[in-house]
């Protein structure tokens, strides 16, 4: 498919092709992707042995006269977590585990949802099917109570039966939006160019896409919608191109990671978060950059160490001179949230990302990313985001 760049000259670009060089560099130094990357994608007869193999334990239990449990890796402990630069946070191989029981009142009920959904995964793979997590809930809407004991359910299903969400044939609503300089082909033959006016929803199935195309110079992930809709009023895509841009609107969906993962494997070009100068913010960039402690099972699917801070950096703040009124003072919560990933393993390797909350914690101020505003309407496309990318303003 064509694509008619209508941004900067080449020159704009030098600071962003040696940071791309750097990257392959990195690579290649590393052997190409970390060892063990990309979880194995389990075929649809290896799904069915694995449900297989956990019913007949569940049959030899009860043939014991042994009361039936589920064992499933401990993936709320830090303990079971290790960290590692090229892949994120992971799982360890021999990490604690939790039983759920067939005897006991405070688990039982998780102990039959999780027979009932795996019977239903059984007939979507047997039968080449799929549903989502929605259709699933609304089989027996008040048997589940809500989305989310579904969705927990699922991950531990996945996580029991070491295979990654999509092999078990369920897919999730994507929430997440893609503009720019990318065209492909979805699993259905369905061409896709998100070069338009209008953002295109991330695919539900990011494993079926296909013949993925791009001139891309980088990737800029978005923490919100409205920023995202902002920069596309105000022709960012263009004005940059070519570029790529995608939002998770918010903690970014399985699917959203998944493509983000898919585009930093398919093209390796410099990728970068733009999120609010507060500690949700922060989090959200360290989800899609080093990985989630629930999902951690899955680390090598869904991670991309490469990702760098682009903004809002909480030094920007002083260096603009954002006015103080425009900035809000962080909450107990905040503190909490904040310590807490001062805290944790990732932190250690990134100085500069420690000094930057370090800056927000003595300051006991946040800043969203419309606060630019104030210096100008449009300050964000038209001034902050191309100096940060011509120069080299990430970290």
């Amino acid at each position: 498919m064509a694509f008619a760049p209508m941004g900067p000259e080449a020159s704009f670009f030098e600071v962003l092709d040696q940071h791309r060089a750097s990257l392959l560099a990195a690579l290649k130094r590393g052997g190409g992707e970390p060892a063990g990357g990309g979880t194995h994608l389990a075929s649809s007869s290896e799904v069915l042995a694995s449900i297989e193999k956990v019913i007949q334990d569940v049959i030899t239990s009860l043939a014991r006269n042994e009361a039936p449990a589920f064992t499933i890796d401990n993936r709320s402990s830090w303990e079971n977590i290790k960290f590692e630069d090229s892949v994120g946070l992971h799982m360890v191989s021999h990490c604690t585990t939790r039983k759920i029981k067939s005897d006991s009142l405070k688990s039982v009920k998780n102990f039959a949802l999780i027979l009932k959904i795996l019977s239903m995964i059984y007939k979507l793979v047997q039968s080449n099917t799929y549903a989502t997590k929605r259709d699933i809930y609304y089989t027996d809407s008040q048997l589940f109570g809500n989305q989310t004991v579904v969705d927990s359910i699922i991950n531990d299903i996945s996580c029991m039966l070491k295979v990654p969400r999509r092999c078990l044939h369920i897919l999730s609503t994507s929430k997440g939006l893609i503009a720019g300089n990318l065209g492909y082909i979805e699993e259905d033959g369905t061409k896709v160019n998100c070069s338009c006016a209008t953002a295109v929803a991330v695919p539900s199935n990011i494993q079926g896409i296909r013949n993925l195309i791009t001139n891309g110079k980088f990737l800029l992930i978005v923490e919100k919608d409205a920023t995202f809709q902002r920069l596309l009023d105000d022709n960012f895509c263009n004005k940059m191109s070519p570029c790529i841009m995608v939002t998770g609107k918010g903690v970014p969906d399985l699917n959203t990671r998944l493509l983000v993962k898919k585009l930093w494997d398919t093209f390796h070009i410099p990728i970068f978060t733009l999120v609010d100068a507060d500690p949700h913010g922060i989090e959200i960039m360290c989800i899609y950059k080093y990985g989630s402690m629930s999902m951690s099972f899955e680390a090598h699917n869904l991670t991309v160490p490469a990702i760098r801070w682009l903004g809002l950096l909480p030094s920007d703040i002083k260096r603009l001179n954002i006015p103080k009124d425009t900035l809000i003072p962080l909450t107990k919560r905040d503190q909490m949230k904040l310590d807490s990933i001062l805290k944790r393993p990732y932190i250690t390797c990134q100085p500069f990302w420690r000094k930057e909350m370090e800056i927000m914690a003595d300051s006991k101020m946040k800043a969203e990313i419309q606060a630019l505003t104030f210096l100008s309407s449009d300050y964000l496309s038209r001034v902050y985001l191309p100096n940060k990318l011509k120069f080299g303003g990430w970290i």
